[in-house]
């Protein structure tokens, strides 16, 4: 049986380097990293590995524990959070700014707790080590050691020495966690991408039943993309909460910028998006830029309708005709009306999600796409371009997530759009692809004639 992965945390006040630290350690550019303080704000899972021993490590927030109202506080909930699920955790100062008065509210939290505790002295590249960790003894939390996140000094000795403290995993369970990971690699990843405030990390928390991600009044309050494993029933998940995307020019912090492409970049990495819209609004031209995008990108989308619960009849016959109008192009995804504050349409919604992934994924047989080829020229021919008329001959699966149907015959440049999106609409009718969008490629045979005088 395999051990569990040695869980560490990363604390401490905003603008000390905690997602620095967190890159390095996984070696990743998961994180957000950038010189504003505050940038991190739900907790963000990572693993990592030094030699043959794996670990998680956990990104937290800037960390003000006597705040009681607002944002800040919930960030403070998020990293309460952490640091119970954490078997370590890495207390991170600024070496170069030397010990502050939140630094020791923050010990003092700390040893109220009880956990395992390393003071990690941040930012200490160039600097006598002894000279740059002596003020951080006063936090009385043992000995500090000296890293620079960004440079890589002394990570490595950090990690050794937190493994050492909790007994790490062995090579034989790092070889069995490479199989989980392995396995992991199955699950579907969902990316829940939508304008700032329409509810996306109220969906997630409703589907954990536990509030995962920062669900708070305030429009962008997601600024990082969390990723959260999730399972239900036999069906396993990772669940990618985003932030919101608003048009470009409304994009005035770095940190925003930051966020869309954090976003951009989860829709490409996942199986599945769900869009998410609020009923109460009307459907906005950046709702149809963020769907493009997705159907550009190719992912198998989900329509989710939320706050349907705060209409009344009229002003539902208004957002369908809305939907209808602004974001017709996705007719091929399913469209759930929802609420995820109250639950509703939710398994309705995952189950959409799973058709769309298995169309996404599905193998089309050679000999049945060229009989549904056959059977829709036969039922609306393509039209003549001068004196010939295009002919298909076969066609076969080109590639996945989107399916691609590459048709192969003569006179094939001459196709219209408008035959192609026909061909797309009999394909995805007869092999049942609701939920993914189709591409189709006409591959033209040479004419051997056609160089002759």
């Amino acid at each position: 049986m395999r051990a569990v992965l040695p869980v560490i945390a990363l604390v401490g006040r905003p603008n000390v380097g905690k997602s620095t630290l967190f890159n390095r350690m996984t070696r990743s550019r998961d994180a957000l990293v950038a010189d504003l303080p505050g940038l991190t704000r739900d907790r963000h899972y990572g693993q990592g590995r030094i030699g043959a021993r794996p670990f998680l490590v956990i990104d937290t927030g800037g960390f003000e524990p006597v705040v009681k109202e607002g944002i800040v506080f919930e960030m403070a909930k998020q990293t309460r959070q952490a640091v119970a699920e954490a078997d370590l955790v890495v207390f991170l100062v600024d070496g170069r700014k030397g010990i502050a008065p939140q630094d020791k509210q923050i010990a003092d939290e700390l040893r109220k707790r009880g956990q395992k505790i390393i003071v990690a002295v941040n930012k200490a590249e160039g600097m006598n080590p002894a000279t740059v960790t002596a003020d951080f003894y006063e936090l009385g939390l043992g000995t500090p050691v000296a890293v620079s996140a960004a440079h890589g000094d002394g990570v490595a000795d950090l990690i050794e020495l937190a493994l050492d403290e909790l007994g790490g995993a062995d090579e034989t369970d790092a070889g069995e966690g490479e199989e989980e990971g392995k396995a992991g690699e199955r699950r579907i990843r969902i990316a829940i991408v939508g304008r700032p405030n329409v509810g996306k990390s109220t969906l997630v928390n409703t589907l954990l039943g536990e509030e995962r991600v920062i669900a708070f009044d305030l429009p962008g309050t997601t600024r990082d993309s969390i990723h959260v494993d999730f399972e239900r029933g036999a069906k396993r998940y990772t669940l990618i909460d985003t932030a919101g995307l608003r048009r470009r020019g409304k994009v005035f912090e770095a940190v925003e910028k930051f966020s869309v492409v954090k976003t951009l970049q989860s829709i490409a990495d996942a199986n599945v998006v769900v869009l998410m819209v609020d009923a109460r609004e009307e459907i906005s031209d950046q709702d149809a830029h963020i769907g493009g995008f997705i159907l550009e990108s190719g992912r198998a989308v989900v329509l989710a309708v939320n706050k349907w619960d705060a209409l009344d009849e009229y002003q539902r016959t208004r957002t369908k005709r809305d939907i209808e109008r602004k974001l017709g192009f996705l007719s091929f995804a399913r469209l759930h009306y929802i609420s995820a504050l109250k639950a509703e349409g939710i398994a309705q919604l995952l189950a959409s999600v799973d058709a769309a992934h298995a169309a996404a994924f599905a193998k089309l047989a050679t000999p049945k796409l060229t009989r549904a080829l056959i059977a829709a020229v036969e039922r609306q021919a393509p039209p003549r371009r001068g004196m010939s008329r295009p002919k298909m001959r076969y066609a076969h699966q080109g590639g996945l997530n989107p399916p691609i149907v590459v048709i192969h015959g003569n006179g094939l440049d001459r196709v219209p759009e408008t035959y192609r999106r026909y061909l797309e609409s009999y394909f995805r009718e007869t092999f049942s692809l609701q939920g993914t969008p189709l591409r189709i490629e006409f591959r033209s045979t040479r004419n051997p004639f056609a160089e002759r005088d």
